[in-house]
């Protein structure tokens, strides 16, 4: 059984910094393309950042590019994200998603709430 668990979410002051874990089970972690997803209060999900199995290359959305950090440590079957700089926009539950061999896998979210 697959499971995706997220942690490190909170409340945070604006210009301040989050580390978030995904730790990750039941499945070949380093076979996997690793993504975080947020949704924000009455928007859709949208893709922030992924990062390919090696880790050799990673991808951000426009809005976070200079502020978030995705990497992952396949020993430890877990994929992080640093922000830092962040803004009251970026408030959102925040997903983990595996993807590989036409399988999908989520999350079930961390919230990260950026408010004074």
């Amino acid at each position: 059984q697959v499971q995706l668990v997220e942690s490190g979410g909170g409340l945070v002051q604006p210009g301040g910094s989050l580390r978030l874990s995904c730790a990750a089970s039941g499945l070949i972690f380093s076979n996997y393309v690793m993504m975080w997803y947020r949704q924000a209060p009455g928007k859709e999900r949208e893709l922030v950042t992924f990062i390919t199995e090696t880790g050799g290359s990673t991808n951000y959305a426009d809005s976070v590019k200079g502020r978030f950090t995705i990497f992952r440590d396949n020993a430890k079957n877990t994929v992080y994200l640093q922000m830092n700089s962040l803004k009251p926009e970026d408030t959102a539950v925040y997903y983990c998603n595996a993807r590989g061999y036409n399988m999908n896998y989520w999350g079930k979210g961390t919230l990260v709430t950026v408010s004074s």
